[in-house]
């Protein structure tokens, strides 16, 4: 069994569970998607998968992708892989030029994969993604674990027939939600032009008819003294 086999399939359905839970429509924002822990074995490749979801098309001029590397929690984020309009690599020293950038923003990846891992490799990955026009920039991040020897082998078909149904499932609601979430964002969006444009005619219609905002003051005056028939009369006739 290859090293790649076995370390997929312990968090297989994890990994699955917590893509469907960052699905569900909590705002307005886009949504980030990357496996909470990635296992890696020392002297290794591993791809440390980040994808996304957006109702707008990628556009290069527009779209920024931020990864950065934590030591510690409380330790400061250093920015190793960056895209504005091309992808730039930090060349940090800390991993030299064992970063390489596997994704592809147009299809909403911007995965990258990290050559022969180190033992000081391990800490936390953040990957940012802004995708104008939508306006919260979405985040995720990854725990890195580093093994120095591979685990037992036992049987896997359970697994894959599990991850295979799993991951089906997943699919079909991941396809779901995006629909939904696409319809009630540009529902929204048209209902705030609406209401502009209905406050903007509104105030046109009251700065374009000052003969009619005037008559309108004097009939509300008229109303409030009709009580008092002298006034009242004056009220008629000036009218």
């Amino acid at each position: 069994m290859s090293p790649e086999a076995w370390l997929l399939q312990p968090t297989l359905f994890l990994t699955g569970l917590s893509l469907l839970l960052s699905l569900a429509p909590t705002g307005l924002g886009m949504e980030v998607m990357a496996p909470a822990t990635i296992n890696a074995l020392n002297g290794s490749s591993v791809k440390l998968s980040c994808t996304f979801n957006s109702c707008y098309k990628v556009e290069n001029k527009q779209f920024s992708l931020n990864w950065t590397y934590q030591e510690c929690r409380n330790c400061s984020e250093e920015l190793f892989l960056q895209f504005r309009m091309k992808i730039m690599n930090k060349q940090l020293d800390r991993f030299g030029n064992r970063v390489e950038f596997t994704g592809n923003p147009t299809k909403y990846d911007v995965s990258f994969t990290l050559k022969n891992v180190q033992l000081e490799d391990e800490g936390t990955y953040n990957c940012y993604v802004l995708n104008p026009p939508d306006r919260h920039r979405g985040h995720a991040s990854i725990s890195l674990k580093v093994l120095t020897k591979e685990p037992p082998k036992h049987d896997s078909t359970v697994a894959v027939i599990v991850g295979a149904s799993v991951g089906g499932f997943l699919a079909v609601v991941i396809l779901v939600l995006m629909v939904v979430k696409c319809v009630r964002r540009k529902k929204q969006q048209r209902l705030n032009t609406d209401d502009q444009k209905t406050e903007e005619e509104g105030k046109t219609d009251g700065e374009g008819n000052p003969d009619e905002g005037t008559k309108f003051a004097h009939l509300r005056c008229c109303l409030c003294l009709g009580g008092v028939r002298g006034e009242d009369q004056h009220c008629h006739g000036s009218e």
